[in-house]
């Protein structure tokens, strides 16, 4: 049976207005609450400061961890996608999660005082690094290189309003996370132009992927090899170094960090080394990271 006349066809664009009515609904609402999130796939976090906020969420990516934890992300106050911003990547201690920076270490109050007080407005990235498959402990190094180096600074450059080169960026870390900044950033010099360790090593340990490494692969990851070998290159592009060290802790000791600055002076780089004073008996991470923010984002005097 055929449907002829008026009546039929005006059901017909009845029916078509009303769904486009709908679907035009549904579009708005699915923006509205992407608008609402700056940062894509993120919420809110527990740990927010004053004016910035911080965001928490998952990084994906080819090597991003089975089961992970959150990661987070800092943005600065008066954010604007109509403005680029320079970031520091912060790598956690391991075992650990970057919680130590949004929660022990009030990342968000540090940032929003140092911002406040004359420094560029930066974002920072968090990124969760998983556990090793040897001994419960790990390195950023393997596959913990390859995510943040293939999976977060992608990630990061595609959904925020970032400075996609190694001026823009810089890469830092406390204890383990200090090895792995400098070492990524050494491996990886054309990414990254300020590389800072807090209470940091500058050997590999022999845990997470250097359990069983050959002495090639150990030699390849390690940054007082890798900053001889790359000094003309270092210098060309203007590398910095920011170190800092607090009290001993699970082996590492200020010494290390003395050693690898006297290495940075001896080969003519830009470099800083900040030590906690000596009456606080703890590595007073805080400090070092307000100091190693400082640093990378306050005006050159």
């Amino acid at each position: 049976m055929a449907f002829t006349g008026h009546g039929y066809n005006g059901r017909v664009r009845s029916l078509t207005l009303l769904a486009s009515v709908a679907s035009a609904l549904v579009l708005a609402g699915s923006a509205s609450s992407s608008a609402s999130s700056p940062v894509s796939g993120f919420a809110p976090s527990a740990y927010q400061g004053g004016p910035g906020s911080v965001w928490a969420g998952t990084i994906p990516g080819a090597y991003a961890p089975e089961d992970p934890g959150p990661s987070y992300v800092y943005l600065p106050p008066r954010f604007s996608r109509l403005d680029r911003y320079p970031v520091v990547y912060l790598l956690h201690g391991l075992p650990g999660d970057p919680r130590i920076y949004v929660r022990a270490s009030h990342l968000a109050r540090v940032a929003d005082r140092l911002i406040a007080s004359g420094a560029r407005p930066f974002i920072a990235v968090m990124p969760y690094g998983g556990p090793s498959d040897h001994r419960g402990l790990a390195e950023w190094a393997g596959r913990w290189e390859s995510y943040v180096v293939d999976d977060v600074i992608p990630w990061t450059d595609a959904n925020l309003p970032t400075i996609p080169s190694a001026a823009g960026r810089v890469i830092a870390g406390l204890s383990a996370g200090g090895f792995g900044a400098v070492d990524i950033g050494l491996r990886h010099p054309d990414l990254f132009g300020t590389l800072e360790s807090w209470s940091g090593y500058f050997t590999p340990l022999r845990d997470g992927p250097f359990v069983h490494a050959s002495p090639a692969y150990l030699a390849a990851h390690d940054p007082s090899l890798l900053v001889r070998n790359e000094t003309a290159l270092l210098r060309r592009l203007g590398t910095r170094f920011e170190l800092s060290s607090g009290v001993a802790h699970g082996g590492i000791t200020p010494a290390m960090t003395t050693t690898f600055a006297a290495e940075l002076s001896s080969l003519g780089l830009r470099h800083a080394v900040w030590y906690v004073p000596r009456a606080i008996r703890d590595p007073a991470y805080p400090a070092q990271m307000q100091h190693g923010l400082a640093f990378a984002f306050s005006p050159e005097p």
